[in-house]
């Protein structure tokens, strides 16, 4: 008779489990159609705007051609939240850099309008010299060697964005990209890492979300230290780029997201406004004029 009342209480008990992770699915569904609906109607509209201000700015550096904003080095959040947001597993704090913090309008513009999709994130940039500071003061020897190697900024600038996530966590998105939706929104309190996919279905690094010591994190990091000390390709996508992240990825169980839904590239700044003061140009005709890896 104890063990029919066992078994009974059992079942009652998965039954109850059950339903509530039938509602949980079907609420999670739900919140996810609205979410996808959402973004389908803010991408249009975010589009339409910064190619607006992208017209505006040929025209502003048309009458101003030397005319240069400056991005700050940190900057707190523009408002707290009241709610504490300690259990959160990725760190409200985004990263960015580049060859230089004076940049064209477009350029600066696309750094407000993340700042008010992500009014609560902290905000941290760094520059060519400063990406070095940074992982010559957190990281081994051996590290900041295969970095140096690097002769060319987008690679160097691919290195740093894994290290600097593995430091300290947060969220790392080129200073071309723009978000989609509010960013609290987007990463959920225990995601540990948010990776986006493009068109192709491979995974892209214009973008990444990641709590502190993030394994998927490390493990692209070393592939991407050892392709360096082996010089294993002078093709960046390959060396440094999202080619680690696909071949490293592969097989493993990640958190990723749509790049449509989440962020985007180049609809309020281009090529143009955002090498305007290199000569070299982007890394796509670099790597072809200059070693990526300097030879010991």
């Amino acid at each position: 008779m104890s063990n029919h009342n066992n078994y009974a209480t059992i079942t009652r008990i998965r039954g109850v489990a059950v339903f509530f992770i039938h509602i949980a699915t079907q609420n999670k569904k739900s919140l996810l159609g609205q979410y996808m609906r959402l973004t389908r109607i803010s991408r249009p509209l975010i589009k339409l705007f910064a190619n607006f201000c992208k017209v505006f700015c040929y025209l502003f550096h048309a009458f101003f051609p030397k005319k240069r904003f400056k991005i700050p080095s940190d900057s707190a959040p523009i408002f707290a939240l009241q709610a504490d947001i300690n259990f959160e597993l990725v760190p409200r704090i985004i990263w960015q850099t580049n060859y230089t913090n004076q940049v064209s309008l477009p350029v600066y513009l696309n750094y407000l309008f993340n700042r008010l999709m992500a009014p609560t994130f902290s905000y941290r940039f760094m520059v060519t010299e400063e990406r070095e500071k940074f992982i010559r003061q957190n990281f081994p020897a051996d590290t900041l060697r295969a970095y140096e190697r690097l002769q060319i900024g987008a690679a160097q600038a691919d290195f740093w964005r894994l290290l600097v996530l593995q430091r300290h966590g947060g969220v790392y998105m080129d200073i071309d990209a723009h978000l989609i939706w509010p960013l609290h929104l987007i990463i959920k309190p225990l995601d540990s890492e948010v990776f986006l996919k493009i068109k192709t279905g491979e995974i892209s690094n214009y973008f990444i979300a990641a709590k502190p010591d993030n394994p998927s994190v490390k493990a692209i990091a070393r592939q991407v230290q050892s392709n360096i000390e082996r010089g294993s390709s002078e093709n960046i996508y390959n060396l440094t780029g999202p080619g680690v992240f696909n071949s490293v990825l592969q097989g493993r169980l990640v958190n990723t997201s749509y790049y449509l839904d989440v962020c985007n590239q180049g609809n309020f700044t281009n090529e143009y406004f955002q090498y305007i003061d290199k000569p070299q140009g982007k890394w796509t005709k670099e790597q072809f004029r200059v070693p990526v890896i300097r030879k010991d």
